[in-house]
């Protein structure tokens, strides 16, 4: 009886020790990989979050649940510069903007050369097929031991709006003041005679109806998301810049992944990228049409205007860049890039 009851309980130890081993091989291959980004978690209003949701789905799909991306959107996990440290120092993913980029590549305001593209697909080509987004991710690379995985298409191209009077060419800027982003986009207003100031997102609507600023630049997604037609009557349709986000990945991550994972997350990544292009698109006439409902002014320019804001902005910006201490090199093969070389 004894020896039974020994043999059983072999029995049931070896057992539980293999169901262990089972339960930890499958611990070991499910694998959670946090996700950060900024905006909230509406699909609708926020083109990084519909980015993050595809590409989520996208890569357990591909991997059968064995890496699960976690998302926090919101700045949950930090602001930009935090949520930055935080994707060179863990395994982790992180969407940043030019905010997050900049302080280690300040190389990345070139991709952001005012008026450099006509359209969608000659700003695709240029992150897709040029060298100065090869050149930039190599050098991203060495200098941060992260990698920039995708370009994320937030919203199509930035348009200018103000509260006086309509804007057709650089003369039109005169005497107005502008909230700015950054100081790329000071020195891009003061090129046209207006003046610029720093202003943060969250306070760019009171700072319009205040009349602190008279206007500001954002693509129309960003205009509806932040009521700002209510304090604003007059857009143009200028493509001032490409409006993107860049998706960047832990470097020890990716080396740690599985061959088959890391394809499996590199491929998610492309065609998130592909999906989110085809929705910001497809909706940008909708969103215009939204805004004259909301009894806005909509002017678009013809070519020769848009070739004064060209000959005006540019080459202002490009002063700027240079002054950044921006090796010219980068800059020419942009331009070289952009066709306008």
């Amino acid at each position: 009886m004894q020896l039974k009851n020994s043999l059983k309980q072999r029995v049931l130890r070896n057992m539980a020790l293999t169901v262990g081993g089972m339960l930890t091989a499958l611990s070991v291959q499910a694998q959670t990989i946090n996700l950060s980004y900024n905006g909230a978690p509406d699909a609708d209003k926020n083109a990084v979050h519909m980015f993050a949701s595809n590409f989520k789905k996208l890569v357990e799909d591909k991997t059968n649940g064995d890496l699960e991306i976690k998302l926090y959107p919101n700045s949950m996990l930090g602001e930009e510069q935090e949520r930055m440290e935080q994707v060179m120092y863990t395994p982790s993913l992180n969407v940043a903007s030019f905010a997050g980029i900049a302080p280690q590549f300040p190389e990345i305001y070139v991709s952001a050369i005012p008026f450099m593209f006509n359209d969608f697909s000659a700003a695709h080509r240029f992150f897709d097929e040029g060298d100065y987004w090869k050149q930039a991710q190599t050098t991203w690379r060495e200098r941060t031991g992260t990698e920039l995985l995708s370009v994320v298409e937030e919203g199509g191209f930035l348009a200018f709006t103000n509260n006086q009077r309509q804007i057709k060419s650089p003369a039109d800027f005169d005497g107005l003041r502008f909230r700015a982003m950054d100081p790329s986009q000071v020195a891009l207003y003061e090129s046209f005679g207006a003046s610029g100031t720093p202003i943060p997102w969250t306070e760019v609507y009171m700072a319009l109806k205040t009349g602190v600023a008279d206007g500001q630049m954002n693509p129309p997604m960003y205009i509806i998301m932040g009521s700002l037609y209510e304090v604003q009557k007059y857009m143009t349709l200028a493509n001032i810049q490409y409006s993107d986000q860049f998706l960047v990945a832990n470097g020890d991550l990716l080396k740690n992944l599985s061959d088959e994972q890391r394809t499996a997350l590199e491929d998610a990544a492309r065609q998130a990228t592909e999906m989110n292009r085809k929705a910001v698109e497809a909706e940008v006439e909708n969103r215009i049409t939204y805004l004259k409902d909301q009894g806005m002014e909509v002017y678009t320019p013809n070519k020769e205007e848009m070739a004064q804001f060209q000959q005006v902005g540019q080459p202002s910006y490009l002063k700027w860049l240079k002054e950044q201490n921006i090796d010219s090199s980068w800059i020419d093969t942009a331009l070289e890039d952009a066709g306008l070389r």
